[in-house]
């Protein structure tokens, strides 16, 4: 096998794998169509969905018969279970070394982690969660962490990652909102570009999930059908995914769990192969979201059989079964051998997925099982153990930490400070009141490590530091007088606390009131993968203590630590100020104290509109007129606090701006809109430029105003920024009546704004020409310039 040509690294890949096909059989092909995932147990509390009866035929099979055939992946080696990042990467060393020396070619697995903030592993940095990325604006900031999480993960032997999530919020009662990016495509798509950017470019293969239009599910239930329309998808849902794909590079795509108008994602193949490989030109692999393949049986109902639910899967275009093997292995086998399947399907598919091995290096005859990390005793991932010559595998170092630090603090929202009453004084009396005052895990979503797997390991340390939101304040005001009291816990009914908590606020300058979520699983929290709710309401009974604070007469700063919005209605024109972190990570507790103290100036901005009551959901800014407030209906829909939203504690001037009105350029022209900003306070600030499009009449229903570009200005006192938007007509572009996606001459508005709410300077266009219709290579993104003001 040595000199055969599949092992000549200096063949194309394609060559290369299309020799090695020739010489596999069937069992060994439809191998590398699945997973194993070893370490899953059988029993006790999942940390997915239908684990157990899922996995118990793998469980049962024999691991050094099963890949004398081969094996296509591992599952989560380092996220099932609590193990030290060195024993880790050691055992998936060893368990490649098993699989390539069990079976006739050598081929190792893939193996993927779970990596949405951070590589869910013990002892790995939690940084802030993709919620938390896009009220940061800072796209290359993203991309940066991303870039050291795929490192972090490269050292240890992980070739793949399951991230980044690019559904679009459409009804924030979901649980899984704190994964998402936000409520508008663009955002996700350029945020999320960015962490593609960064996983890939350290040698991770980044997955695409979960494609597409899981977060439109009926009812903000999960894995509930899909209930948005055909042009609903094409402009809102689909959007990010080609973005990530066209400018990121990313080489796979998860299909999703739901089905929308009666298809399951996993067996449509005008989805997976009609769109995503013939339209759009991909080449990577798509895998199964865990037990996806199975669920076409068990849960929709569209197959009879495994067999028949490997048939579709495959037919649709899913190359891999995750997280392991029940309908890809000796189900799918017997049904090729009997004439059920046609094997040129899975010969697609493992062509697929070896090319893939290919370009990772794992077909060459110098491949290693280590890690980075372990081939190299030095460098940043590692440093020396005492009385150990082995290295010492760091997954959360110091650059790590700062780097989820500067995250963290970018992305805390001031949503109101209408007296001025943060920063807080330095000396002053402070009551700390609240569930998530002083609790780790409430820096955390629901897929870092310590609450998506620790939460099954009772009394094992997180293994990373996580300093409270009350431990950073008193280090943050030394000189205050802080006191503490629970006051209620997150969602049970209790209210026997209540009392000691008015008692210290009353006692106190200003109460700090720290509200919000506890991530988890499946009914496990309050925020997470299956964790929705039916509406906005502050979980449990925090919103009757906030009430309780209120009437204390004593000014209540809210601070908001949660994986979705609240209504916030009720108690505008009552707080002092109001603050919200989207679950900011394991340093989140300093950079949100750092905002209180005024140390760190807020610079986020909402990624999702905070809503002013808790009912009439669903709804996001994304709206025709007919969405909008009226006076056919006596409900008013318009948030509290709008997209885009956020305040601080500089002042800023919009001045000079360019791009004259009235405008006329062609269907295919572009359009330059400037603007200098120049902060007129006395401490730095960020002031993130928002550039929104209005289309006053078109051919079907357009949103009111929609994101097209945007800009982060970090500004000194007295500093000016320039920004310059290249707008594109490209960016105007929609799906039509026809089904096709069409710039239309005619009116369109440029908005110069500081949320979608908020439009501090327009330019009117006008577009001239006939209707053009745009395909794939149509610009995506528009160009900013930044210069001195």
């Amino acid at each position: 096998m040595t000199t055969a040509p599949w092992r000549d690294s200096a063949l194309p890949a394609a060559a290369r794998v299309d020799d090695l096909l020739a010489r596999m059989t069937l069992e060994e092909k439809t191998a590398q169509l699945y997973g194993v995932w070893v370490g899953a147990a059988t029993d006790g509390e999942g940390v997915a969905p239908h684990q157990h009866d899922m996995t118990a035929e793998a469980a049962e099979r024999d691991w050094a018969e099963l890949i004398t055939r081969g094996l296509g992946q591992l599952t989560r080696s380092f996220g099932t279970a609590p193990v030290d990042p060195a024993v880790g990467a050691r055992a998936l060393a060893g368990a490649q070394r098993q699989i390539a020396g069990a079976s006739r070619f050598g081929i190792p697995a893939v193996a993927h982690e779970e990596c949405l903030a951070g590589f869910t592993a013990w002892r790995a940095t939690a940084y802030p969660v993709p919620l938390a990325w896009g009220a940061s604006f800072d796209p290359p900031l993203v991309e940066e962490m991303a870039r050291r999480i795929g490192r972090d993960m490269r050292s240890v032997g992980v070739h793949q990652g399951l991230a980044p999530v690019l559904d679009v919020v459409r009804d924030p009662r979901w649980g899984r909102v704190e994964e998402t990016i936000g409520e508008d495509p663009y955002l996700v798509g350029t945020v999320g570009t960015a962490y593609v950017r960064g996983l890939e470019s350290a040698g991770i293969v980044a997955t695409l999930k979960h494609f597409a239009g899981y977060a439109s599910s009926a009812g903000a239930r999960n894995l509930a059908p899909v209930r948005a329309g055909a042009r609903e998808f094409a402009d809102v849902t689909l959007p990010p995914f080609e973005m990530a794909l066209r400018e990121g590079g990313a080489r796979s795509v998860m299909a999703a769990y739901t089905e929308r108008d009666g298809v399951p994602a996993s067996a449509d193949p005008e989805l997976l192969t009609g769109l995503l490989r013939e339209e759009w030109g991909f080449t990577g692999t798509v895998v199964a979201d865990y037990f996806g393949i199975g669920f076409l049986q068990t849960l929709h109902r569209v197959a009879g059989t495994p067999a028949e639910a490997a048939r579709l899967a495959l037919e649709a275009g899913v190359d891999v079964e995750l997280p392991t093997v029940k309908y890809y292995g000796d189900a799918l086998v017997a049904a090729v051998r009997e004439g059920l399947v046609p094997e040129d399907l899975v010969d697609r598919a493992a062509r697929r997925v070896l090319v893939q091995k290919c370009e990772l290096g794992l077909l060459d005859e110098d491949w290693r099982p280590e890690g980075a990390a372990e081939q190299e005793t030095a460098g940043e991932a590692a440093g020396e153990t005492a009385g150990s010559d082995r290295p010492r595998i760091r997954l959360d170092s110091g650059a790590n930490r700062a780097l989820a630090r500067r995250l963290a603090e970018e992305s805390v929202v001031l949503l109101d400070n209408p007296d001025g009453l943060l920063p807080l004084a330095p000396g002053t009396r402070i009551a700390v009141v609240g569930p998530r005052a002083a609790d780790p895990l409430a820096m955390l979503g629901c897929y870092s490590f310590p609450s998506h797997v620790l939460t099954h390991h009772p009394g094992v340390e997180t293994g990373i530091g996580i300093p409270t939101l009350l431990e950073s304040l008193r280090a943050e005001l030394p000189d205050a007088k802080v006191t503490f009291a629970e006051g209620c816990p997150v969602s049970e009914p209790d209210r026997s606390g209540f009392d000691e908590a008015v008692a210290r606020a009353a006692e106190a300058d200003v109460c700090v009131a720290v509200l919000g979520d506890r991530a988890g699983l499946f009914g496990r929290g309050t925020s997470g993968e299956g964790c929705d709710v039916t509406d906005l309401r502050l979980p449990g009974v925090q919103g009757e203590l906030l009430d309780a604070l209120t009437a204390t007469g004593v000014p209540v700063v809210l601070v908001l630590l949660t994986g979705r919005p609240y209504a916030l209605g009720r108690w505008h024109g009552r707080l002092g100020a109001a603050v919200q972190a989207f679950f900011p990570g394991e340093e989140g507790g300093p950079a949100v104290a750092g905002a209180l103290s005024g140390r760190v100036n807020p610079s986020g901005r909402l990624p999702v509109s905070v809503p002013r009551v808790p009912g009439g959901q669903p709804w996001t800014y994304l709206q025709p007129p007919l969405g909008l407030a009226g006076e056919v209906s006596n409900l008013d829909p318009t948030p509290l606090y709008a997209f885009g939203h956020g305040r601080s504690y500089t002042t800023f001037v919009w001045e000079d701006v360019t791009g004259g009105p009235d405008a006329e350029i062609s269907t295919d022209g572009s359009y330059d809109l400037s603007v200098t900003v120049r902060n007129t306070g006395d401490r730095a600030g960020a002031e993130v430029v928002q550039l929104y499009l209005h289309d006053p009449v078109a051919s079907v229903t357009r949103p009111d105003v929609r994101l097209v570009g945007y800009q982060r200005l970090e500004l000194a006192p007295g500093e000016a920024g320039r920004v310059t938007f290249r707008f594109h007509t490209d960016l105007s572009a929609f799906t039509d009546r026809e089904g096709r996606r069409v710039v239309e001459p005619g009116a369109l508005e440029l908005r110069l704004s500081s949320s979608s709410a908020d439009h501090r300077h327009t330019a009117s266009l006008r577009l001239t020409g006939p209707v053009r219709e745009v395909g794939t290579d149509r610009r995506l993104c528009c160009e900013t310039e930044v210069s001195a003001g």
